[in-house]
């Protein structure tokens, strides 16, 4: 009886060891990553802090943008804003960019979704556009000082 204490302590050690090293640090989170893959691929993107869900990005021609991280409460969504009341084209390509890389949907059906959004507002329609375009809900808005854009995928009802 002596002999199988010491066994089933070397073996109960080694197991305790093998799980030790099989953890395998924690990755980045998903909204992390999406961050970082929009800064590769935006040109002039970069990064900012994150705080409550929210990961504040920087560009050139946004005076605002940020990517809204999806959560129980939260659904993800992105947000740009422009100092022009008729926004650049190559602004409303990046927000396209970033659309079909957070939403997964191709570049083109993102920049006609924002195009469509942007070109709607005007005397007959208001300065408040909401539509819907493959999925995503657009919602467009314009003032004195400039426009914004926010893009989020279709609720589940």
């Amino acid at each position: 009886m002596a002999h199988a204490f010491p066994h089933s302590l070397v073996l109960s050690s080694a197991l305790i060891a093998a799980l030790g090293l099989s953890i395998v640090p924690a990755r980045a989170d998903r909204c992390d990553e999406q961050a970082r893959e929009l800064a590769g691929r935006i040109e002039g993107l970069k990064v900012g802090r994150a705080a409550g869900g929210i990961i504040y990005l920087q560009h050139p021609l946004a005076t605002q943008a940020s990517l809204g991280c999806s959560s129980r409460n939260r659904q993800a969504d992105f947000f740009a804003a422009s100092p022009a009341r008729k926004p650049p084209a190559a602004f409303v390509e990046m927000v396209a960019t970033a659309a079909a890389v957070i939403f997964t949907i191709p570049r083109k059906d993102a920049l006609r979704g924002a195009n469509r959004c942007f070109e709607r507002i005007g005397i007959l329609r208001g300065k408040d556009i909401k539509t819907r375009y493959r999925k995503l809900d657009i919602q467009c808005q314009a003032s004195k000082s400039g426009s914004s854009i926010t893009i989020s995928r279709e609720k589940d009802q």
